[in-house]
């Protein structure tokens, strides 16, 4: 018999098998194909072209509606991947409504319908045999992409079109960066970054070698001498300690550990508290408040230390964690966690008058941020990650970076790959050039 939500401490299954499987699902069904003809035709230009505006750097909306519109799915999905190989994630994870800011009432009410629409289009497309791109013919290149998240993979697909041999080196045992180990399981199925990977990969020039990590199996040096280009994609392994009393407590966690988990070993099996507090205001922490709320904690707050104007995630995923019960409590910090070998309650600051409170808690999670560490190979940082030009090159000769290691890179799929694709046309240039 699953625990109920309210018993006290750490269980999993507080929910019955029905009720988790229901909370884990896609939140919307997929759409048939009279369906989306019928949205594309829909999809006002207006609220297209704003859509665009908002993201210069992204697909074609409005050729992507009219394809859509005729029935030319196939042509609809090689819109998006012209500039956007991993879209069909990027449907799910990142609608454009939560991408973009400041967008007019037309076009917020559009996005999450062209979310749906991508999604459909990029599932036919993943489906069906083959690949939408050729590969150009073998110029005899060779080049390094280490990290296998979204800027490495779309770097690595970009200059595999250009007909390079191209090594995507993984530390993890899978591939996939943020989007196998750090979006929440109700966005994303499982198994979904793995099947866009090996779709990506049908493309060919692409070896795959996992359990590689820069400085410890590998040297920049010797990637450099042994490849005629690399590419840093290597995300932000570091966690920001919590400066706060008590923080070594038992059942206080990292946050991004709490989501690898999730989509790693299954909401079924996965322990969550009765009253949980999460330390953050960005998306890992929204995340990780909204799933511990649909694994069955009765009591679910999340504190930052900000405003909530200062907060990095959007209106539209504020609201939805309001939905299912995640109290959000700004301009506040932790001081002490209270109490014996586990942690009891913490005790918070509030920046504005000065005064302290306690919120009850049999679990925290640590959701303060990541850093990148020590600089690879003497690269030249820059507030604390790589720092590049326009087109990624690095301050060492060769060496190009992308994604959250970057400077200007976030935890955005979508800018991930941009930068990603960004970098490799850089070194394709760079490299018929020489």
């Amino acid at each position: 018999m699953a625990p109920d939500r309210t018993t006290p401490g750490i269980a999993a299954r507080r929910l019955d098998a029905e009720s988790l499987a229901r909370n884990f699902a896609e939140p919307q069904p997929p759409l048939d194909a009279e369906e989306a003809i019928a949205l594309a035709r829909s999809c006002p230009p207006e609220g297209l072209a704003e859509l665009a505006r908002a993201y210069p750097d992204g697909p074609d909306l409005a050729g992507f509606a009219a394809k859509m519109a005729e029935g030319d799915f196939a042509g609809a999905a090689q819109v998006l991947y012209e500039t956007n190989i991993l879209g069909g994630i990027c449907a799910r994870v990142n609608p454009l409504d939560w991408i973009c800011r400041d967008l007019g009432e037309e076009a917020a009410a559009l996005a999450p319908a062209v979310a749906q629409l991508q999604r459909f289009a990029t599932d036919l497309a993943m489906a069906a045999p083959g690949h939408p791109f050729v590969r150009a013919a073998p110029s005899g290149r060779r080049v390094a992409v280490v990290g296998g998240g979204p800027a490495g993979l779309a770097c690595a697909h970009r200059l595999a079109r250009h007909g390079h041999d191209v090594v995507l080196m993984e530390a993890r045992e899978k591939a996939g960066g943020l989007n196998e180990y750090g979006i929440a399981a109700y966005k994303l199925p499982a198994g979904y970054a793995q099947a866009e990977i090996a779709w990506l990969a049908r493309i060919g020039g692409i070896e795959l070698r996992t359990g590689l990590r820069l400085g410890r199996d590998v040297t920049l040096e010797g990637l450099c001498a042994e490849h005629d280009a690399v590419f840093l994609a290597l995300g932000l392994a570091g966690v920001n300690a919590l400066r706060a009393e008590g923080a070594e407590k038992a059942n206080v966690h990292d946050a991004v550990d709490f989501i690898a988990g999730l989509r790693q070993q299954g909401w079924q099996e996965i322990p969550v508290g009765r009253d949980v507090v999460v330390i953050g205001g960005g998306m890992t922490a929204l995340e990780t408040a909204v799933q511990a709320k649909l694994l069955g904690a009765q009591s679910v707050t999340m504190v930052y230390r900000r405003s909530e104007a200062e907060m990095s995630v959007h209106a539209p995923e504020r609201q939805h964690a309001a939905s299912k019960g995640v109290r959000i409590v700004t301009g506040a910090e932790p001081v002490r966690l209270h109490g014996g070998e586990g942690v009891e309650e913490v005790e918070f600051l509030r920046a504005a008058g000065g005064r302290t409170f306690r919120l009850k808690a049999d679990q925290v999670f640590k959701a303060i941020g990541q850093c990148l560490g020590e600089a690879p190979g003497g690269i030249r940082l820059e507030a604390g990650k790589i720092a590049i030009a326009p087109g990624g090159a690095t301050s060492v000769p060769g060496v190009w970076a992308g994604g959250d290691c970057a400077t200007g890179g976030s935890d955005l799929t979508l800018e991930a790959v941009t930068q990603g694709r960004d970098a490799a046309e850089d070194i394709h240039h760079r490299l018929s050039a020489a």
